[in-house]
Parts: structure tokens; sequence; C-alpha cells
């Protein structure tokens, strides 16, 4: 097993000694770039005609052209007038979505990524400290540095709510985990005393805490920051940025398969402030834009063509973040006594990887990886975990009634993304109330597979446009849930058993039979597929959805948001619809009897 490693362990393998003297020409670099233009992120300046000495996989030397230094080199790469700027540092992404971590290293670093730090929520609920663990585990000895946060855990499900205190103090304890992770702030608010001595053992261990203010303003922003919150990747306008700012928050702009915000928020620029404190992510890639889009490369060019200057928006992936998580005295520039890790690419504004060094090493080169990333033998646990004792049927997703007809709330799709309560009326068949796809009404179930394996509840959602069959995945956010959609009850039960089979995955049924699927064992949230066979069997799954009516852009992704409880505002797990604006747990069919409050959830109001 690798070790972990943190700042201090990095920092531990640099020689003073050795680069001293390969800064003063008496020992020879391992490797020197001459002849290239260097982006200095601490001066916002580009240096024409320097050279790069490294040695140990540390940079001794960066300046212009010395003559002792080109004479000792072991080897001398020519960049012929290119540019070279620091390695990309994604300071939020979910690297346990989809990817195996091998898969994920080999891709992003072909994109000039040479740091990473990545959410940990996504194992916990379904395999415990122990699936983290495993996960942190693969992150150790790859070619690149990625550290972790440690999962918060606020979720819509009781069983899932909240970490185990002193599974936090280990992972806290841990020098690769800097943070505890993305906080959502209605959580935090609404449950503070479970949730406030979570942020303050971070705090304790010297760790950060990484917020999560979608919707916030104001007092309530102001209450969310007081706990001691770093960071908020969530703003979607430059007014909401400038507000997280001036509370001394830095603002992450997403770009990536989640969320595009970066051309907005760029707008930044034009309320005349301070940029220092804004940083460009992720928030986590899918496969298909990986492969055709790329990474923080994209999006730096995205940001670029915005108009942002190249050197802030450089600044916003390098060393901003860098600064961020204390890390700058390692990455995040290009100075002596810094990790060598480096992209050279044509010019400052045109964000195109031709090399990307990490630690010194030569790992990828024209949008190719040159080095194979570490394979980690994963724990056979943690490659079974769907833990369904019975086969589902049509019967499981009945809905029972009373009467002709029914008043009944509903998810509403306002977006691929964000949800809203619609009160309908319904007509009651046979004591049940049945989907109508023509009338855009669809069965939504979330089913238990780890914590009560087989709860389920079943409720009704609008706008997801299936006119036929269902859809399934064990990826659902936040939950130890699988989330199903479907037109029938027999294909929603159909869906179940295949990812059970399955061991984990997303799959596509109809008129009792599975059309399209992509196995996702790791976690029942990961494939063990290399990147084009993952990124093709996606877009399968995608196409099988649209082709049943599905209008949104990644429908895998618009299914498994619906147990999440970070987008507004009305949600599904296996006890309920949830309320996230009001903590509540909901009933289906309306009562003008209250319904029962489910533990931090208070009663619903009238």
């Amino acid at each position: 097993m690798a070790l972990p490693q943190g700042p201090d362990q990095i920092a531990s393998g640099r020689n003073p000694r050795l680069l001293m003297q390969v800064a003063l020409g008496r020992q020879a670099a391992d490797l020197v770039l001459s002849n290239c233009n260097l982006v200095n992120v601490y001066t916002a300046e580009t240096e024409p005609d320097r050279i790069i000495a490294i040695k140990d996989g540390w940079i001794a030397y960066c300046g212009p052209a010395d003559q002792s230094i080109l004479s000792r080199a072991h080897r001398q790469i020519d960049l012929d007038g290119k540019t070279v700027i620091p390695g990309l540092i994604d300071g939020h992404t979910h690297m346990a979505w989809l990817f195996e971590v091998a898969t994920f290293v080999e891709g992003v670093m072909a994109h000039g990524a040479t740091t990473i730090i990545t959410e940990t929520l996504e194992p916990y609920p379904v395999c415990g400290l122990e699936g983290v663990l495993d996960f942190l585990d693969a992150l150790a000895d790859q070619p690149i540095k990625l550290f972790a946060s440690a999962p918060a855990m606020v979720s819509i499900s009781p069983g899932c709510r909240g970490i185990d205190p002193s599974h936090l103090e280990y992972l806290l304890g841990r020098p690769d985990v800097l943070a505890i992770g993305e906080s959502y702030w209605q959580g935090v608010i609404q449950e503070p005393d479970r949730f406030a001595p979570l942020l303050a053992a971070a705090a304790r261990a010297g760790k950060l805490v990484e917020g999560h203010s979608a919707g916030a303003a104001g007092s309530k922003l102001q209450a969310y920051a007081a706990c001691g919150v770093t960071s908020c990747h969530e703003p979607i306008s430059a007014e909401e940025a400038a507000e997280r700012m001036r509370l001394g928050i830095h603002v992450m702009a997403r770009e990536g398969s989640i969320r595009r915000d970066v051309a907005e928020l760029v707008k930044l620029k034009d309320l005349g402030i301070d940029l220092r404190r804004f940083i460009i992510a992720t928030d986590g890639i899918s496969p298909q834009d990986l492969s055709l889009k790329g990474y923080l490369d994209h999006s730096l060019n995205k940001a670029i063509q915005a108009g942002l200057e190249p050197i802030r928006a450089i600044q916003a992936a390098t060393l901003n973040v860098a600064e961020h998580f204390h890390l700058d005295h390692l990455v995040g520039g290009i100075a002596p006594g810094r990790c060598a890790d480096l992209v050279v690419i044509p010019a400052a504004d045109r964000i195109q990887p031709l090399m990307v060094l990490s630690n010194g090493q030569l790992v990828a080169e024209n949008g190719r990886p040159l080095v194979k990333a570490r394979a980690h033998a994963w724990r056979p646990e943690n490659l079974d975990s769907i833990n369904l004792e019975r086969k589902f049927s049509a019967a499981d997703f009945m809905i029972t009634a009373t009467g002709a007809s029914a008043r009944v709330r509903a998810i509403s799709m306002v977006t691929d993304l964000v949800t809203k309560q619609k009160i309908l009326q319904v007509p009651v068949k046979h004591g049940q109330i049945v989907p109508d796809p023509a009338a855009g009404l669809l069965k939504v179930a979330a089913v238990d597979r780890r914590k009560g394996p087989g709860s389920c509840f079943t409720g009704l959602i609008t706008g997801f446009g299936l006119k036929q069959g269902a859809m399934a995945s064990s990826a659902a956010w936040d939950t130890s849930d699988i989330i199903v959609v479907g037109a029938d009850d027999k294909d929603m039960a159909l869906a179940i058993n295949r990812i059970n089979e399955l061991h984990g995955g997303t799959v596509v049924c109809c008129q009792g039979k599975s059309i399209a699927e992509l196995a996702l064992p790791l976690f029942g949230l990961c494939s063990r597929l290399s990147l084009g066979q993952l990124a093709a069997s996606a877009s399968e799954v995608n196409r099988a959805a649209a082709d049943l009516g599905v209008p949104f852009a990644d429908p895998m992704l618009s299914l498994v948001t619906l147990t999440g409880a970070a987008i507004p505002f009305l949600r599904i797990c296996e006890q309920g619809l949830v309320d996230l604006k009001k903590g509540v747990i909901k009933e289906l069919i309306i009562d003008p009897i209250q319904p029962k409050a489910h533990k931090r959830f208070a009663k619903e109001e009238n």
C-alpha cells in the first residue's frame, strides 16, 4: 500500500543544498527547458527568453540563460519560444464519479492538470470509512499530486446524514486530507448541533472548511461564513461571487460538466475588485467532456474567450488555488524550490498543453499521457456494494390511494438539475395512482442499497420526459440509494434488478428489456473501463434515454441529482420527498393532517 503524502511529506523531499549547487552551475541539472517565455504568476508578467533547470523533480533555477547551467545539464529541451506556465490545479472536483482513479489521472494530466483536490463524499454513505480509506489509498503514489477533503455528509437521507465524529477525526489527521469537504449551507444552518462541531473539528486540525452556499445571501450567508467557511463554488453571477469574496471566501468558478459558470463569473473583472481570491475549478467532469473538450485547459480558454486577461486566468488555476490550500510553497508557480510541475503551451492566450511535466517528469505530450497511472487493487467489498436481498417487482412501486382522484405533490423538473414542487390532481384507478407519460407524469423511486437494503419510497415527477420504459442508477448523490424514474412499473423493477446483477450501474429499460447499461461496480459509482470505452458507454446510455424522450443534455446526471441535498429544492430519498428550503419530509398525497416529522425535519408548514 502506498503511503499518503501531504504537503509536509512532499516538502521533505526537497534537497536545498543540491538545488543551490545546480543554481550556481556547480552540479548538473537533470533537465533544462531553454528558450521559453515564462509566465510568472507571482508578478503577473511574462518573462522572455528564460531557462528552467530541474533537479530531482524540483526547480533549481528559472531565469536568463546561464551557460554554466546549460553546459552541465544532462538533458536540454529547446522550446523555441513557446510559453511555460505552472501545472494546473483543480481545487474542487469529484473523482469518485464514473471514473476509476487511474483512468481519471491519465485523462486529466494530458490536459495540464498536475494537482487535484477531490471530494470523498461519494464512497462514504455506501462503504463507510473503509471505503474512503480505500479511495484515498488509490490516490497515493500517482504521477500527479492528489489530495482530498473529508466528507461532511449533509444528506437528505437520515441514514446518511453526518459523518461519525471519530471517522472525521481520523481522516483530518491524514496528511493528504486538506479540508472538510463541501458542507451544504441549508443543512449546516438547520442542524447546527450536528454540523457545527464537525466544522470546528476541521479548524482544530488546522484544515480548511470548503463551502457550498447556493442561494444563500445576506444574514444567512454571513451566518454560514461565520462557521469558518473558506471557499464556495456555487456563485452563478458576478454579484454573488463578489458578495462572497467580500467575506474573505475564495470563489471557485465552475467550468465542468455539472455547471458552466466561467463566462458569467469573469464579469467580476468589470466590478473593479481584486481577483486574488478568484479560482477556476471543474466541480466534476464527465468522460464524454474529458474526451472531447479537455479539462482545466478548456476551462481557462473559456475564461480568456470571455474577456479575462490570460495571466489572470492562469493565476486562477495555479497560484490562487495553491494559496487557498496553503500549497503555494510547493506548487502554483514557477520558482526555485517549487515542484517542477510545468505545462508548455503555444502562447499565454492559448492553453493547449504541448508538454506536461509533473515532478520534473514528462508525463504527457500533445494531449496524450506518456506514463501509466498506478492501478489500485480495490478491496473486494468495495466492488460489491449493492446489498439488495430480494428481487424487485412492479408491486414495489405501487402507489395506493382512495377515492376517484387524489391531490398529490410531485417533483417538477425546472431545468436539467433544479426542481420545484408541483401540486396535481390525479385520477385513482383501481386504488392506484398510475403514471401518465403522455401528460408528462412519471413515477420516481429511491431504493436504499446499504443502510436499510430494499427500503423504498415511490413518488411522482413531471418534466423528466420519458415516454416509456425506465431509467435507474446506483450513483445517486449524497445517499446510499438507487434512483429510478419510470413510465412502467415492470421496467422500473427490471432496471433495479439489473443494477443488482451488475453490482452497480446505470440502466435504461424498455418493454421488459435492458436496452443500454453502464456497469459501475466500484462503490456502485465508478466504472472500470478505459476512458474511451467509458465515454462511449455513457453516451450510449444517454442516447437511449433521449430516444425514450428525456430532453436533457446529460440524462444520467439529471437522474442522479434527484437525491442530492445541494440543488434546490424538492428531492427524494428512501423515506420520502424532501423540501430543502424548509428541511422537512413531505407526504406524497396531500392530507389535512400534519405529516410526521422525521428526525431533523420539522413538521411541514401549511
